[in-house]
């Protein structure tokens, strides 16, 4: 997501919407999480002193939002309402979803408790139902050798089909990897492949036949079947979010802004 001189891209016309300004930077990355996990150590070890506070549009919820550098690149960090589902059953789970489904933002780092990490998994295989861009930080990892629990950081990033990266954010241990994962999966260069839930037959058959329905009523959509099983579960706000063309209209602008954004890259390529 390069956003120079693109304010008619997708990025911008969201993220706008979002109250997220996100000029003068090349990618844009969501923090997600349980509360208590250690997420706002992670923020504040990535971007420092350079932060800003503000609240969500229309909400009294607080967004802080920051920013640092690597290989050259200029990265926007979204620290997303702590919570523990993606439901939107509260304002907390309404914001961090429609951040992610309607944002899409190029790399969603989902902070968990190395602790109590099959409690947490359950919020990351929500994200990984969104997205295929995410980068699991399993934090607190001196906790969880205090604790003697050990924690296979390689088999839980194999099993899960995403980058997985130890941190003790505390003390920026592995925060050097983390970035490094950060940029492989936001530029494209790590190809992610995201281990997810098989759901019982019937409601695997509701989703067959669902997803071309969603696909025919917003073309391109790239969460049809995550919209599917919102649906089956009864969520109102991505029904209507449907039904008004809401999501159609996200669906066409990434259409539109896809040859653009090929063109632009292309152009500068050439002048280098």
């Amino acid at each position: 997501m390069n956003t120079e001189a693109c304010d008619s891209c997708p990025a911008h016309v969201q993220m706008a919407k979002m109250g997220v300004d996100i000029a003068n930077c090349d990618h844009v990355v969501a923090l997600a999480g349980n509360p208590n996990t250690g997420k706002s150590s992670v923020f504040n070890a990535l971007t420092g002193l350079r932060q800003h506070v503000g609240n969500w549009t229309g909400k009294t919820v607080t967004r802080a939002e920051g920013a640092f550098g690597y290989g050259g690149k200029r990265y926007k960090l979204v620290d997303l309402p702590g919570t523990y589902s993606l439901l939107s059953a509260s304002h907390d789970e309404e914001i961090s979803r429609n951040f992610l489904l309607f944002g899409q933002p190029d790399c969603t780092v989902v902070v968990v408790d190395a602790t109590a990490l099959e409690r947490n998994l359950n919020l990351v295989l929500q994200v990984l139902e969104i997205t295929d861009r995410a980068v699991v930080c399993v934090n607190l990892m001196d906790e969880a050798k205090r604790k003697g629990i050990e924690v296979d950081v390689r088999s839980l990033s194999r099993d899960l089909g995403v980058p997985a990266v130890s941190t003790v954010a505390r003390t920026k241990e592995g925060l050097s990897d983390l970035v490094a994962s950060v940029a492989g999966v936001a530029c494209g260069e790590t190809k992610t492949s995201p281990s997810r839930v098989a759901p019982p037959a019937e409601v695997q058959e509701a989703i067959d036949g669902l997803v071309p329905l969603i696909q025919g009523m917003a073309p391109g959509l790239p969460s049809a079947r995550w919209v599917a099983l919102r649906l089956l579960d009864g969520d109102h706000k991505v029904r209507e979010a449907l039904l008004s063309g809401e999501l159609a209209g996200l669906a066409d602008r990434q259409r539109q802004a896809a040859p653009l954004a090929a063109s632009r890259i292309k152009a500068i390529a050439g002048a280098q």
